[in-house]
């Protein structure tokens, strides 16, 4: 899509997933990693426990190789700290974040707003991001059985560690948003985080950017599900994250909207946390070129949604190849599917695990991808793919790649 405004004054420019990259959304790991421990690992969405100072380390060198290849990085953490320093805007916003964290204890409520107004806005954030330990705050007047009576959890506050993966929160479509639902309840106050963001700062408050959905709404879609193939197809898978009622909503709000989409690609998978969300199986690189784990090409399911002539949606079961879905629908000859692994059971089977289908495309033909996916890296190669490797001994702990750490807000448009 064309605009005679400068592509680096919008707030919002997203019509494929391989234009250059311009300006990007990320949040680099901070102490809520170190309190992830076994007991709660599954509470809150980890299968292991990274190591801060590394993880930092290679989150930083990822910034670095976005930054040196022209891309504007901007980070959650500054953005709401902005927001929070208007003392109107900071006890709402604390208010919210209590309430959705399930705080209802007055006395409980009290102490922690009085904890989080006792710092600045910048640690206030560290904090709220990191985690309230219950020995971090000391309740005054306890008058009740609740309050007096306390279980073994060591949190008032859960810790975000999943923030990182700042892809799931919020999807840039086109000219506007998506603001996730999460699934889970481990990962639905990260939202708030874009809700404010959107609402209050500077970049965005003033640019009419459209809600394509909203985190009010009551089915779940994660951002990790929502590809841009170009500008006039989506791809969005129905998964264990993303339901197909939200895919309804988001389709009717995109095609019926003022928007150059002209219709969705529904993906869909397994349900299962091996797959999880759409790009940890399927990515775009190049113009023609995709990234696939060969272990949902024999159970997946595609559906195209379009606009009738009365505006209601059309519905309809695609059952050519994926190939050929892909090729018809961004009208080309020929596309070509990538294997993880180059297929091998084992060797794709160790580099899904890894992300190696998690690739983060900055320019056409251009990558960021975990150096220790090696294989993939080097298929990529041979089909003259520039592959960008950063380290990822902790980061890959998280179970996310590169697309799952960045949430895209202004990539060029394709010509």
């Amino acid at each position: 899509m064309e605009s005679c405004v400068s592509i680096d004054s919008l707030s919002i420019n997203v019509y494929s997933e391989i234009g250059v990259l311009k300006k990007v959304l990320l949040h680099r790991p901070g102490k809520e990693i170190e309190n992830l421990v076994p007991d709660y690992l599954g509470r809150l969405l980890f299968d292991d426990i990274p190591y801060l100072k590394v993880a930092q380390q290679e989150h930083d060198k990822f910034s670095d190789v976005l930054r040196e290849n022209g891309v504007e990085v901007l980070y959650v953490e500054n953005l709401i700290a902005d927001v929070l320093n208007d003392d109107n805007i900071k006890n709402e916003f604390i208010e919210e974040f209590l309430n959705e964290s399930g705080i209802i204890l007055p006395v409980l409520k009290d102490a922690l707003k009085e904890y989080l107004l006792s710092m600045n806005t910048e640690e206030m954030i560290d904090t709220i991001i990191a985690g309230i330990r219950k020995d971090d705050v000391k309740l005054k007047n306890v008058n009740s059985l609740s309050g007096i009576i306390k279980d073994d959890y060591p949190f008032y506050l859960d810790p975000m560690p999943n923030l990182y993966f700042t892809r799931d929160i919020g999807a840039s479509i086109g000219n506007g948003l998506s603001i996730s639902r999460m699934k889970t309840e481990a990962r639905r106050r990260e939202t708030l985080f874009i809700k404010y963001i959107h609402k209050y700062h500077d970049l965005f408050k003033d640019a009419n950017i459209p809600l394509w959905y909203d985190r009010t709404m009551p089915f779940s879609i994660e951002g990790g599900d929502e590809l841009i193939l170009s500008d006039e197809v989506m791809a969005i898978g129905c998964s264990e994250r993303t339901s197909s009622e939200a895919i309804e909503i988001l389709a009717k709000n995109l095609l019926n909207g003022n928007t150059s989409f002209k219709k969705i690609l529904v993906f869909e998978i397994p349900k299962a946390r091996s797959f999880m969300h759409l790009d940890t199986v399927f990515t775009m690189v190049d113009y023609d070129k995709f990234t696939i784990h060969s272990g949902i090409q024999g159970t997946l399911s595609v559906y195209e949604i379009s606009n009738g002539m009365d505006g209601t949606l059309k519905y309809r079961n695609d059952t050519n190849s994926l190939e050929n879905i892909l090729s018809n629908a961004l009208g080309l000859d020929y596309v070509e599917l990538i294997k993880c692994g180059g297929g091998d059971p084992i060797i794709s089977g160790r580099e899904q695990w890894n992300d190696g289908s998690n690739t983060l495309a900055i320019a056409p033909g251009v990558v960021v991808t975990y150096e220790r996916n090696y294989v993939s890296n080097e298929l990529l190669e041979k089909r003259g793919i520039k592959v960008l490797r950063i380290p990822s001994a902790e980061l890959s702990r998280g179970r996310g790649g590169p697309r799952c750490m960045s949430m895209p807000l202004v990539r060029e448009s394709l010509r």
